[in-house]
C-alpha cells in the first residue's frame, strides 16, 4: 500500500509561532499557563505537560509569579487586561492573521460601521474577535443566517481564518442584499488554510482513502475532512494511529494523509509509519 502525504499539511505559521513561544518562556524557567488549550491538540497538550505547561479557564487563576499565554486564537481586550493585572508576564501568541481580523473590526467599530464576521459564533477565535467590536459585530455561519439581521450600516465583512473560502464569499454576495450602503469585503481567511484545503482535495481525487490526522474539536481539521470527502468517500478524521480500522484498508491500493493546523510533525510521522506498515 502507498501512502501519500499532501503537499501541504500540519503546524501553520500561527501554532508553530505559539509553539515556540511556550517553549521560550519554559527555557526562560517560567511557571507557564495557557488561558485554554494552546493548541486543539491533545497530545501535543501532553507534551507541553511534562514541561509543566498548565491551562486554565478564568484570567483570574493565573496568579503572580506565573506567565500567562494567550493562545493562536486570541481574547477580547478585556481579558487580555485581566491577564495582565493578575500576571507577572503575558506571552501573547495570538495568531497575526487572527490579530489582523481584530484590528479591521475594532476600526470598523470606531466609524460606527456594522461588521459581519462569517464563523462559528462559538469558537474562541470569534468570540474575541466580537470583543474588540461588541456593539456592531455580528457573526454569522453562513449566508442564511442574515436574514435575522437588521439593515446594514457600510458594512465591512471578514471571517473567522479557518473557514471554507466558497462559504465567505457566498456569504459575502448575500449581505449586499442588506444594505443599501457600499459593501466592504475583505478576505481574512488564513492563506495556510487554503493551502491544506486545496492540497487535501487535489490529493483525495487520487487515494483509495483517506486520513486527516486531527483534534476532533479543530475547526480547520474537520473542514479538511468534509473536503477530502468531496472526492473521497472512505476518508477519516483520526487523533492517533491507534484509530485506524485496518479493515478500513482492505482493498486499499493508495491512502492519503494530511493533517491540521494544530498537528505536530512527530504525531504525523506516527501514523505515517504505522500505515506503512500495515
Amino acid at each position: 500500500m502507498q501512502v501519500l502525504l499532501a503537499n501541504e499539511y500540519g503546524f501553520c505559521f500561527g501554532v508553530e509561532r505559539a509553539v515556540e513561544m511556550v517553549e521560550e518562556a519554559i527555557n526562560d524557567g517560567d511557571t507557564v499557563r495557557s488561558l485554554g488549550p494552546l493548541i486543539h491538540n491533545e497530545q501535543e497538550m501532553q507534551r507541553l505537560g511534562t514541561y509543566g505547561v498548565t491551562t486554565i479557564n478564568e484570567p483570574v487563576q493565573i496568579k503572580r509569579g506565573e506567565t500567562a499565554v494567550i493562545r493562536a486564537h486570541g481574547v477580547t481586550p478585556q481579558v487580555q487586561k485581566e491577564l495582565e493585572e493578575n500576571a507577572s508576564k503575558v506571552v501573547d501568541a495570538t495568531c497575526p492573521f487572527v490579530t489582523r481580523v481584530q484590528r479591521l473590526a475594532s476600526r470598523a467599530a470606531a466609524e460606527d460601521r456594522d461588521v459581519i464576521v462569517v464563523g462559528n459564533p462559538d469558537h474562541p477565535e470569534m468570540i474575541g474577535v466580537k470583543g474588540y467590536a461588541p456593539d456592531h459585530a455580528y457573526i454569522v455561519r453562513d449566508e442564511t443566517e442574515l436574514a435575522a439581521l437588521p439593515r446594514l450600516k457600510n458594512p465591512l465583512v471578514v471571517s473567522q481564518t479557518t473557514i471554507k473560502l466558497k462559504n465567505f464569499f457566498d456569504t459575502a454576495e448575500a449581505v449586499k442584499a442588506k444594505t443599501d450602503d457600499e459593501v466592504q469585503i475583505v478576505n481574512t481567511i488564513c492563506s495556510a488554510t487554503k493551502d491544506r484545503q486545496e492540497a487535501a482535495r487535489a490529493l483525495a481525487g487520487m487515494v483509495d482513502a483517506f486520513y486527516i490526522i486531527g483534534g476532533r474539536h479543530s475547526s480547520n481539521s474537520v473542514k479538511l475532512l468534509g473536503v477530502c470527502k468531496e472526492q473521497c468517500e472512505k476518508s477519516f478524521l483520526i487523533e492517533t494511529e491507534g484509530e485506524i480500522d485496518p479493515h478500513d484498508l482492505d482493498g486499499v491500493e493508495r491512502v492519503g494523509v494530511t493533517a491540521g493546523a494544530s498537528t505536530p510533525e512527530w504525531l504525523i510521522q506516527k501514523v505515517v509509519k504505522h500505515l506503512e506498515s500495515l
